[in-house]
């Protein structure tokens, strides 16, 4: 839980406003995951009444919008001026490390009716380089889903493994393999030692090889419409 550190007179007297009602909810919600987010929470880690959190936001649902849209916020735009292949790989990038900083923020991110400005940003700039590079609106939308499911779909699995960078895949995999017997499961158990357990082994480094895949798809199919 994130604990309200003491302050200097000077950081007392600093005003509250939605920007830091945000600020701080967001920290909140990284330390305690979203569903633990309450305006008595909220206002405890502020030093203030959770009265006083209601004259800059109407209630937890906006400060969820609103927490979301600074996720979206930190996420680099691709150039609409750009080549699309290496903007669409930047911003594939940063949202993968964004999303590693706020997890909490997978399964929100696409399901807000009350965008924000940063979420309207974002989505314009990723529209605006496929259009730009030549895709028809039609295949605009297929490209953009299926980076996002690609982006998301990772971002949840990497989120949910046990293992949390190479430091931890032999201790992990081998107390999993224990609960087998390598003569039941053959290929499980050479997938895991060929692989998982070599040294320096990290899930993360799927991801470009993934996006890599994904992105050559999209330019064949940029390709033949053309």
């Amino acid at each position: 839980m994130p604990r309200r550190t003491t302050n200097s007179p000077a950081e007392k007297r600093v005003p509250l406003s939605r920007e830091r009602v945000l600020s701080g909810a967001l920290a909140v919600a990284d330390a305690e995951g979203v569903d633990s987010l309450t305006m008595r929470l909220l206002a405890d880690h502020l030093g203030v009444k959770p009265m006083a959190l209601y004259h800059h936001v109407a209630n937890k649902n906006e400060i969820i919008d609103g927490i979301v849209d600074l996720v979206f916020s930190e996420i680099e735009l691709p150039s609409i001026s750009g080549e699309w292949r290496p903007e669409m790989k930047r911003r594939a990038c940063s949202a993968r490390q964004v999303l590693r900083r706020h997890p909490w923020s997978i399964a929100l991110l696409q399901s807000r009716t009350h965008p924000g400005p940063s979420t309207l940003r974002h989505h314009n700039a990723v529209i605006g380089a496929l259009r730009g590079a030549g895709f028809s609106v039609a295949m605009t939308a297929h490209a953009y889903a299926l980076l996002d499911s690609f982006i998301y779909g990772f971002a949840l699995s990497e989120a949910s493994l046990p293992i949390n960078g190479p430091e931890t895949v032999a201790e992990v995999a081998e107390s999993m393999m224990l609960q087998y017997l390598a003569k039941d499961y053959p290929h499980l158990s050479e997938f895991s030692t060929e692989h998982i357990l070599k040294p320096g082994y990290d899930f993360g480094q799927e991801f470009e090889f993934g996006l890599e895949l994904v992105l050559d798809g999209l330019t064949r199919s940029l390709a033949s419409t053309r």
